[in-house]
């Protein structure tokens, strides 16, 4: 059977609402959680043919998922062969169930989204991810070069020098990690006189980072990324909610999404569908899940969709770059922006080290940002007016700028229970 991502939109439609049938008659007949809200609020799934029918039915909220986990639970216990959590940015951990067969999707996923990067047997990937700790992703990624019969090194997150004894000892072609170590190995590297621009590495998968602004262009982390070290970049974006991946082909226009994993809404203000390339709340509902399948989940990431037909040949509609999250939606002295145009413009300074980024409440009732800086040395003009030129450069205001020592932000950067490095803290 033809590939499912290169066929019309039309019969992509098609076959997306024959799985949300199949999804919603599995839900009312296993799921307690959707079943309690079906009978509260009745609604008779039978009359839900249509993509555009998803828009009768309720959204379920991460609240939701903390309030009633276990009642998102389709099956029985027995069936569960591994827990993961999520990594709780947004509040409390939710805890998710994975079935033989959620394991064989989620590899089954990875597979597609490794090849759709570009991906062969033969290839071999560094993985500079944990995969312990109750982490989705890290299995996720194992599972999927397994499936894809290409090879996998198991590294796992920080220690450059590891990072770059294991290039040098088995010649990976491929790595992938958050897109901001990148300028940590390029920095260990040069430091030790090691020609990285030389080693086998080719290709870099970035993960939990964007790599590219809404018009598809590198941002700048992925511009400094590419003059330093010339290799092909591609982004992706997945949540442990999900199950799903969406990953950059070599043209890099946008995530693809597979269609027989996953239908994504575009939802506004207003709740309501946006026009194609508009920017929204991505909307989620998962298909072919057995252990906790997800109806309209709202992740609070905001992205648009795209649906002419790419480059490589996909019909499948593409997510844009992530703007930002919802909730984290900054009103700054008139300008609204999202955390990554701060992070865009510290991570194109080539005198600081780390950072972290602070939002408050001010007591006129406005947001208040902080950025706590460290500095990879002493400069020889003042670092603080320097920042907020660049930041009124590029994002026409500039937020309050503090010093601090780089070991005390690596602390607050990488607390002891955090699986990713922890960069903006919402304190309002």
């Amino acid at each position: 059977m033809k590939d499912i991502e290169y066929q019309s939109p039309a019969e992509i439609q098609a076959f997306q609402e024959q799985l949300l049938r199949k999804a919603l008659d599995y839900l009312a007949a296993n799921s307690p959680y959707y079943r309690r809200i079906f009978a509260e609020q009745g609604i008779d799934v039978s009359t839900i043919h249509t993509l555009d029918d998803l828009q009768r039915l309720p959204f379920t909220e991460k609240r939701d998922l903390q309030l009633h986990n276990d009642d998102f639970l389709c099956c029985p216990k027995e069936k569960i062969v591994d827990y993961i959590t999520t990594s709780g940015t947004l509040g409390e951990p939710v805890t998710f169930g994975c079935t033989d067969a959620d394991l064989d999707r989620l590899a089954y996923n990875e597979k597609k989204s490794f090849a759709c990067a570009g991906l062969r047997p033969g290839n071999i990937l560094q993985l500079m991810t944990t995969i312990d700790k109750r982490f989705m992703a890290g299995l996720a990624y194992f599972l999927g070069i397994r499936s894809l019969g290409a090879s996998i090194i198991r590294v796992g997150n920080g220690i450059p020098e590891l990072q770059w004894d294991t290039i040098q000892r088995l010649h990976p072609d491929t790595i992938m990690c958050v897109p901001s170590f990148i300028l940590r190995l390029i920095e260990y590297a040069e430091e030790h006189d090691i020609d990285y621009r030389n080693s086998s590495v080719r290709r870099i998968i970035g993960i939990g980072e964007g790599l590219r602004d809404q018009d598809f262009n590198l941002n700048l982390l992925g511009r400094r990324i590419k003059e330093k070290w010339d290799v092909d970049l591609f982004a992706t974006y997945s949540s442990t909610e999900m199950g799903a991946t969406f990953s950059e082909c070599e043209y890099g226009l946008g995530g693809h999404v597979h269609p027989e994993l996953i239908i994504v809404e575009i939802i506004g203000d207003d709740d309501r569908p946006v026009a194609d390339g508009e920017v929204g709340e991505v909307v989620v509902t998962t298909l072919g899940v057995e252990a906790m399948p997800l109806l309209r989940f709202r992740t609070g990431d905001m992205a648009a969709k795209r649906t002419e037909q790419c480059r490589c040949g996909r019909w499948s509609y593409r997510l844009t770059p992530l703007v930002g999250r919802k909730n984290n939606m900054l009103k700054v002295k008139g300008t609204t922006l999202y955390p990554p145009a701060i992070n865009d413009v510290l991570d194109n300074t080539d005198y600081v080290q780390n950072y972290i980024v602070y939002v408050r409440q001010s007591e006129a009732g406005t947001d208040q940002v902080d950025v706590c800086v460290g500095l990879k040395r002493q400069t020889d003009f003042d670092p603080i007016k320097d920042l907020k030129d660049r930041f009124r450069s590029r994002i026409r205001v500039a937020p309050n700028i503090q010093l601090l020592d780089p070991a005390e932000i690596q602390k607050r950067n990488f607390p002891a229970k955090s699986r990713k490095p922890i960069k903006f803290v919402d304190l309002r």
